[in-house]
């Protein structure tokens, strides 16, 4: 889709760096995340506003130091440094960056000495968040400095003619309790923007680009029942009308009851077509003896694409051929899928974006490859989907085969499905649910020594995984109720045979991810 404003994020390795493209989505500017080592070449193609240079874990003095090319500052665009973002401009533009005499991470107080520009609007003495090891001790010719600390002499620089602005600590993150106001200069008083992204905007545009890509040909949406497909779904309908045609396959990897309740919703309140397919033995004949969480994605996924294109020539009329699959991939998916830093590895293939097969016989359609899942869930809600869709938890698209640590079986899903299910509904019943952004139960490879009475038992462990998070790129686990998690693990254990213990995961992403597999 192509953007009337655009700001260009690159990608440095911070921690952050997710939260800067956020915090700008919010601001009503859409943001893309690129390498750090983007081409000048792409950087003219994409015309961007503006850019932003991402902080990051390195020295730029350090040998093999990830740096942008000279050429990006100029190139005549709006840049602002973020932390080592900053650092690399200087050292870029020849200032100076030597090793901090005294670290700073946390907070601290900055006093603002230009309120002008990137700075207007804040306090004479704000709140900000470091994290640096390094300073800046000589500025680059043409360049002033702007704010300060009384730690770092220079923590805010500018150079007004060429638009090049640079802060030492990070404004994107909540405990710059200002930092919104600084992005937002730098949006709206530097790049010169209007901010119009926004969820009826994104609704308007994608409706005019699937229509004109799809034209008249037939598309076939993965309808799973989850946020993405249901409000893709619903996107497409009132795109292309009856060109649309749902399928549902239950791949045996579904929550309880969780098939035939999207059937019987979707069917009742909406008009599209909807197909409903039970392949639970394909899918679990290709997946026994199957241990690695990467090969399971990717037999997930190409047998899903192979179902497709089965029950799509059974349902083929007299409209002709399904030219289009429709999937409900969001930006976080593209991200951990793909290496953004050069040498990094893929976190982990998502089944509808590495998983799927290199041949098959559709062209994919991804309206929300752009958008993080809070995005998508505002544009179902201006869609008019129903307030539980909305807020429904996310769920893989590998299912519970991604919550079976080790060989899947039909006994070990029976049983995780019902933790699960316990699990769900003691969160609802505590009123946890809509705090929670994800919760689920992982069945481990493991057996442990128990005791029921007077007999010796020696069963399965489960761990019961509840995280916040805002778009899933970032996640801490969930601080619940002591006694909900006794609640929750009497039932597990009491109700299912074959589960003797129960622990709970307080690992946050990083260093963990969410899912275990």
């Amino acid at each position: 889709m192509k953007h009337s404003e655009l700001i260009l994020v690159l990608d440095f390795g911070s921690q952050y760096t997710q939260l800067i493209a956020r915090r700008v989505r919010e601001l009503g500017v859409y943001s893309e995340i690129h390498p750090f080592n983007i081409s000048p070449d792409k950087i003219r193609d994409l015309e961007p506003d503006g850019i932003i240079l991402s902080g990051g874990p390195s020295s730029v003095y350090e040998q093999g130091a990830p740096k942008s090319s000279p050429q990006v500052l100029e190139l005549g665009i709006p840049v602002l440094g973020i932390c080592y973002g900053l650092q690399v401009i200087a050292e870029q533009l020849g200032g100076k960056v030597d090793p901090f005499a005294r670290r700073e991470f946390g907070k601290a107080t900055l006093r603002v000495d230009k309120n002008d520009g990137l700075l207007e609007g804040l306090d004479g003495s704000t709140q900000v968040w470091m994290s640096h090891g390094d300073s800046l001790s000589q500025m680059p010719m043409g360049f002033e400095p702007i704010a300060h600390t009384d730690n770092a002499p220079i923590c805010a620089i500018r150079n007004v003619a060429k638009k090049i602005f640079g802060v030492q600590f990070h404004p994107e993150v909540a405990h710059t309790p200002q930092g919104k106001i600084i992005l937002s200069n730098f949006l709206f008083r530097i790049c010169g923007l209007k901010g119009d992204w926004t969820p009826e905007h994104f609704i308007q545009k994608s409706i005019e680009e699937i229509r004109t890509k799809v034209g008249s040909s037939k598309v076939l949406c993965a309808l799973s029942g989850g946020v993405d497909s249901s409000v893709l779904a619903v996107l497409l309908h009132q795109a292309i009308g009856d060109q649309l045609h749902c399928i549902h396959i239950n791949n045996g990897l579904m929550r309880k009851g969780e098939s035939e309740q999207v059937v019987e919703t979707f069917r009742q309140n909406y008009r599209f077509e909807l197909t409903y397919v039970d392949a639970t033995d394909i899918f679990l004949a290709r997946l026994e003896g199957v241990t690695d969480p990467e090969k399971k994605r990717r037999i997930i996924g190409n047998t899903f694409i192979e179902v497709f294109e089965t029950e799509a020539k059974k349902i083929t009329g007299a409209g002709g051929a399904f030219e289009y699959l429709a999937q409900g991939t969001l930006y976080p998916d593209v991200i951990e899928s793909t290496s953004f830093k050069g040498p990094s590895v893929t976190i982990k293939t998502h089944h509808n974006v590495g998983g799927l097969p290199e041949k098959m016989n559709f062209k994919l359609l991804e309206p929300f490859r752009e958008l993080f899942k809070d995005e998508v869930r505002e544009v179902g809600r201006k869609l008019g989907l129903p307030e539980p869709f909305i807020e429904r938890h996310p769920f893989p698209g590998p299912g519970l085969a991604v919550r079976i640590l080790g060989d899947i079986t039909k006994e070990k899903l029976d049983l995780l499905r019902n933790a699960d299910h316990i699990f769900i509904d003691e969160i609802k019943r505590f009123g946890l649910y809509n705090d929670i952004w994800q919760a689920f139960v992982a069945l481990l490879p493991v057996r442990s020594v128990g005791v029921m009475g007077d007999g010796r038992t020696y069963e399965y462990t489960v761990a019961l995984r509840a995280v916040t998070s805002v778009d899933g790129m970032t996640a801490d686990w969930a601080r619940v109720p002591s006694d909900f998690l006794a609640t929750v693990s009497n039932r597990i254990t009491n109700e299912l045979r074959g589960i003797n213990r129960v622990v709970y995961d307080i690992s946050s992403k990083p260093p963990a991810t969410i899912e275990w597999e």
